[in-house]
């Protein structure tokens, strides 16, 4: 069971700072390589550079939330959902569907309790 994630390239967890402008405000961010790389690909799909992608999610947690908290934390699980969601076929593996064209309320359907914010679920 094990080799299944000792295997792992040393590389994808070593961790990485990157420096981001979120509206004019320089912050620096430090996630491990996979973490990025996932990060990358999310944006991607919908023609957003990392740093875009990130100060999207920024903006909208603090809509939501009032409270950004610990932002790498979310960055991170922000990233395992997305991985996540995809081995449970809610978001396709596809690279060219972008994530703006699934329906939010279909990808959330029917996830363990877990998933969800106990104090505030969003309107989808």
């Amino acid at each position: 069971m094990c080799e299944v994630f000792i295997s792992a390239n040393p590389e994808s967890y070593e961790s990485r700072t990157r420096s981001v402008r979120l509206h004019g405000v320089i912050t620096s961010i430090r996630l491990e390589n996979l973490h990025w790389e996932v990060l990358e690909e999310i944006g991607a799909r919908d023609g957003m550079s990392v740093t875009q992608l990130i100060e999207k999610l920024h903006d909208e947690l603090v809509q939501a939330r009032g409270a950004v908290g610990n932002f790498a934390s979310f960055l991170r699980v922000s990233a395992l959902r997305y991985m996540a969601l995809q081995a449970r076929q809610r978001i396709p593996s596809d690279l060219g569907v972008p994530i703006r064209s699934l329906s939010a309320g279909q990808v959330l359907q029917d996830l363990p309790a877990s998933w969800a914010s106990p104090t505030r679920r969003l309107s989808l």
